[in-house]
């Protein structure tokens, strides 16, 4: 139990540290960060659970006032801001990625791992993220996709980081990669 608790608030500490690379602010107010890379990391080495919990964490920290986003941001106000969609896809993004690195047990971690990262921490959060630009944008569902495809490349980079990590540390220390306990 004590030790699901410090992997939680370690990866919660993680998206948080993350959040220290400077974003890159686009058109429509929605950022591009470091951290969801940090979302998919918690789904491929923690799991579908206790990933999502450690996002949910982060979120809880940014709700109290913590400006733990990138630029600095947190507080309630992120609730009507553009970024509600995907922040709200990433405890889905994280579990999604999580729930299927610890279905894929027959296959290498890297291709869990990468395969869970774009389901769970690029697909599914686009999903929540284009709602939220069609709610808070007054978007329509093609004009919110588009501003999407601006993310893939570096989306897709992050997963194959995150696949690169989680083999590198399944390799080094196989007990830490609970998603394969």
């Amino acid at each position: 139990m004590e030790r699901n608790i410090a992997y939680i608030a370690l990866f919660a500490a993680l998206i948080a540290a993350l959040g220290l690379v400077p974003k890159l602010d686009l058109l429509g107010g929605v950022p591009i960060t470091a951290q969801s890379l940090g979302v998919m990391l918690c789904g491929a080495i923690l799991g579908a659970r206790r990933g999502a919990l450690a996002v949910l964490l982060f979120l809880a920290l940014v709700l109290l006032g913590l400006p733990l986003l990138a630029g600095g941001r947190g507080g309630l106000g992120i609730l009507s801001s553009p970024t509600i969609g995907y922040l709200i896809g990433w405890p889905i993004g994280a579990f999604v990625t999580g729930l299927i690195v610890e279905r894929m047990l027959n296959i290498e971690l890297f291709i869990s791992s990468f395969i869970g990262a774009i389901v769970g921490g690029i697909i599914m959060v686009y999903f929540a993220g284009i709602i939220g630009l069609m709610v808070t944008l007054d978007k329509s569902f093609n004009d919110a996709l588009a501003i999407n495809f601006i993310f893939i490349p570096g989306d897709v980079i992050k997963a194959l980081l995150t696949a690169f990590i989680a083999q590198g540390l399944y390799a080094a220390r196989p007990q830490v990669v609970l998603s394969r306990s």
